[in-house]
């Protein structure tokens, strides 16, 4: 299935022209269509509480999100603009994780933003990219809050463990990896044949990707003394993974929470967008 139809979120954070830099890129690539949704949401202020504001404190403070919507609007309609792409604006009342909800599944791929804690703008906005990966029902494309990704079909990474996410994550991506120079299948601490492995972990699934037309490579590692999250980090970094294809909470979303996991680890971590599936 080809990309043709790419949903991003916009915002007013520091990164979202990062962002939609990294989408432009993609649909020039894909020749793909880009919906740009701005979230918003109008204060409720209890009425007690707004006879002691007072009329005109309340009115600035529409002005204020008025002008952070236009600001975004035109910004976007702009990158649209200079990219030569299909572009759409969209700017809905309502919370952000139920409007992305709705709106992605009537396209291709969601892009969001990590979350970057040092952003005021992202107050309240930790936990939106993690739910929308487990609800939404689309593959998740996330881009770092630091960095510039505009060439994220270079070299792609597969982390492969054959699970049914991980065979989600991959079959979602196979748009991109047709587009990819290089890819690679790393399978790490494959020591449980009953997970889906081969003789040889990645050799399988590379034979399906071969069939495909993708020339992919497998590899394996053993490092029991190291967090499955880390050495995918790390590997991505040493081979010079321009994006990460991963299947999305193997475990309760909960328990990874509390007790971490390789999901959780990755979001919080990434050095390189990160398409996940759930």
């Amino acid at each position: 299935m080809a990309l043709k139809d790419i949903l991003v979120h916009v915002d007013n954070t520091k990164n979202c022209a990062t962002r939609l830099e990294t989408v432009m890129a993609l649909a020039n690539e894909c020749d793909a269509h880009v919906t740009g949704v701005y979230a918003y949401q109008r204060p409720v202020i209890p009425a007690f509480i707004q006879a002691q504001i007072g009329q005109g404190v309340l009115e600035e403070q529409a002005r204020q999100l008025t002008g952070l919507r236009e600001k975004a609007k035109v910004d976007f309609n702009e990158i649209v603009r200079k990219a030569g792409v299909r572009g759409e604006w969209r700017a809905v009342e309502g919370e952000a994780f139920e409007v992305l909800r709705l709106n992605a599944r009537y396209s291709d791929l969601l892009v969001l933003g990590q979350y970057d804690p040092h952003d005021d703008a992202n107050e309240g906005l930790d936990d939106l990219p993690d739910r929308l990966v487990l609800s939404c029902g689309r593959p998740v494309l996330m881009v770092p809050y630091a960095g510039r990704f505009t060439d994220i079909t270079r070299r792609v990474m597969v982390a492969w463990d054959g699970s049914r996410l991980a065979c989600r994550a991959l079959n979602d991506a196979l748009p991109l990896m047709e587009r990819a120079k290089a890819v690679d299948v790393l399978s790490i601490n494959p020591q449980d044949a009953a997970k889906g492995h081969h003789a040889f972990p990645g050799a399988d699934i590379c034979l399906h990707l071969a069939r495909h037309g993708i020339n992919a490579e497998a590899h394996h590692v053993v490092a029991d003394d190291m967090d499955a999250g880390d050495m995918l980090l790390s590997r991505a970094a040493d081979d010079g993974a321009s994006m990460l294809v991963m299947g999305a909470y193997g475990h309760r979303r909960l328990r990874e929470l509390v007790l971490g996991g390789v999901t959780h680890h990755i979001l919080k971590h990434m050095t390189a967008p990160v398409l996940m599936a759930h």
